[in-house]
Order: structure tokens, then C-alpha cells, then sequence
């Protein structure tokens, strides 16, 4: 129950930043060792970020005995994969959003965790923030009324020839890569799932979408509005409407240590602060709570299949022209 948890970087991929300063915040964790697919990858990233272990493959991190936890922030396309192996290894898993590219993965994800006893959990680092917490308070108090529209938006300006995320082979494309985040915030307010979805998308030259425009329909007349993009200016906000009021949250996926959001009520609009923690120091505390036993992860492994559910819908959608019914567990 106090054993420090050694995690180990599967990569050195760009968002690991985002992770290394809460581990090294946290009391509960010690970032032990980086993976790469080449040793002096691996060994250079290590002495850039002061990690005492470089492993030159994937597979040697998951044989490192001392490794309790996997952070796996590889390519969309081989979350599944990767998630799977480090689990069949005895190690725990945080794996970046979108956890998997189909429902039958993640399924093959929550079986694994399952069958080694291991933790699982997808790594939207947003939904353990004081100010998502607060937003969801607000609105199951009713504070808003009855809920009737949220409408949220996640775009920036991709400018790297050829980055990943553009690429159809490796799961990209705005909606997988930023319009996740909408869709999830979306659901998480609700609480339930959408009935049905359409989607319009525009295809970059690589075969995925550059942007995504989607909408869903929940039971008792709640719909949802959401646009990502990787052509569009920075962009990025959730407004939440009910019968009476309207809340406003400017920066809801990546919220800073002190945040606002403003409810507005016919001409009063008020100002909300909101004290939070460093924002990915949350997924990371999560994660000790559930392998030290605490408690569940704050995401299921339901929620995430759900959310795999609800983009591959929208897909359809958008490549049929007509609606399309998330498919259920």
C-alpha cells in the first residue's frame, strides 16, 4: 500500500512531457525508465530528461522487472496492442486517449486487465480537474434547469508536414486526436449515451478528416454540438445550456491551476473561480488510488469503450450521410 510505483515511458513521444513533472510531483510515483525503438533514442531521451533507465525496445521496458506502471503514449494505431502486451507483462496501464481504434480492442484491453489483475485507464487527463469536477456538480444540482444543448469546439492549426496525426494508417485524423475531448465532455455531462449522430467531416489529402462537425442526440430532447480541426485557429470551449441558465467554460480541456467558468442567468452573468492542481497530476493520482486500492479508475473502461462507440458512429455517419446509432457493449 506505500510502495512507491516505478512507472516506465513506452516512447518519446512528445506528450510524455506533459507526465513528467507530476510523477515528479506526486509522493506515490518515481519515473524509472524511458522505451524507444532504438537504444541511443532511448538513452538520449533519458539524459535530456534526467530518467535513470533507457531500454531500446518496447519489449525490454515490459520485461524490466522493477516497472510497476506503463505510461503508453505511442501512436493511436498501436494503443491496443501495446496496452495489451504491458498488461499480459504484470505491469499497470494509463494509455493516452483515444484508448483504442474499435470497440472489439478496448474489449481486448479490459479482458487483459482483467485476467492479470492489473489496473487500466484511459488517459483524459481533463476529467480529474477541480473545474470538470465542479461543472458536473453544477449541473446534477439542476442549477442550470433542464439540460438541453452543449456545444463544444477543439480546433489549432497543424502545421508539421506530416505529422502523425494526419496520417490515415496510424489513427489520425481532428476527430480521434481532439474532437475526442468534446464528445467525452458531452456524455460525461449527460450521463448517458446518445441514441444517434451525424457527422460531416473534410478530408485532408491522407485519407482523415483536417476537420469534423458532429452532432448527438440523448434521450429527453438533449442534443449535443461539437466541431475539431487541425486548418481552424486555436480553439477550444464548452457552453452548457439549460432552461435557466447557461454555463460557459472558455478552457475546458486543458484547465489551468486556477480556472473560471461563468454562469449566466438572462442579463447576470456570474464569475466562477475555481482552485485546481496541476492538470495531468490527476490522471497520475488516479491511477495510485487504484492500484493501491482506493478506488475505482475515475474513467471505466465502459466510459472509454462508449466514447470508441460514439467517434466510430460519427465516422459512419459522415461516410454514409445519414444517422447512425452508436454501437452498445
Amino acid at each position: 500500500m506505500d510502495k512507491i510505483l516505478n512507472w516506465g515511458l513506452l516512447s518519446t513521444a512528445k506528450i510524455n512531457r506533459a507526465l513528467i513533472k507530476p510523477l515528479r510531483a506526486s509522493k506515490r510515483t518515481r519515473l524509472l525508465a524511458v522505451a524507444s525503438r532504438s537504444i541511443s533514442s532511448a538513452e538520449s531521451y533519458a539524459r535530456e530528461w534526467n530518467i535513470p533507465r533507457a531500454h531500446g525496445s518496447y519489449e525490454a521496458l515490459l520485461a524490466d522487472p522493477e516497472i510497476d506502471v506503463v505510461y503508453n503514449s505511442l501512436p493511436n494505431h498501436l494503443h491496443a496492442e501495446w496496452t495489451i502486451k504491458a498488461l499480459r507483462a504484470g505491469k499497470h496501464v494509463l494509455c493516452e486517449k483515444p484508448f483504442a481504434l474499435t470497440t472489439a480492442d478496448v474489449d481486448k484491453m479490459s479482458q487483459a486487465a482483467h485476467d492479470n489483475g492489473r489496473v487500466l485507464a484511459e488517459a483524459f487527463m481533463y476529467r480529474h480537474h477541480a473545474q470538470t469536477l465542479k461543472v458536473k456538480e453544477m449541473v446534477d444540482s439542476g442549477v442550470l434547469g433542464k439540460l438541453q444543448l452543449i456545444k463544444g469546439s477543439f480546433t489549432f492549426t497543424l502545421t508539421r508536414e506530416g505529422d502523425i496525426r494526419s496520417k490515415q494508417e496510424t489513427g489520425g485524423g481532428s476527430i480521434w486526436d481532439i474532437g475526442c475531448y468534446p464528445i467525452s465532455y458531452a456524455r460525461m455531462i449527460v450521463g448517458t449515451e446518445p441514441l444517434e449522430v451525424f457527422g460531416w467531416q473534410v478530408k485532408s489529402e491522407n485519407g482523415p478528416d483536417d476537420s469534423f462537425i458532429g452532432q448527438m442526440r440523448f434521450e429527453g430532447g438533449i442534443h449535443a454540438q461539437f466541431d475539431s480541426g487541425f486548418r481552424s485557429p486555436d480553439r477550444s470551449m464548452i457552453e452548457i445550456v439549460g432552461t435557466n441558465a447557461s454555463l460557459s467554460i472558455p478552457n475546458p480541456f486543458k484547465p489551468r491551476k486556477t480556472a473560471e467558468i461563468y454562469l449566466s442567468h438572462g442579463d447576470k452573468q456570474e464569475k466562477i473561480k475555481i482552485k485546481g492542481n496541476e492538470l495531468y497530476l490527476g490522471e497520475v493520482e488516479d491511477m495510485c488510488d487504484a492500484i493501491t486500492g482506493k478506488k475505482a479508475p475515475r474513467i471505466s473502461h465502459e466510459d472509454s469503450r462508449a466514447n470508441v462507440a460514439v467517434i466510430l458512429a460519427l465516422l459512419e455517419s459522415a461516410q454514409l450521410g445519414k444517422p447512425a446509432a452508436p454501437a452498445r457493449a
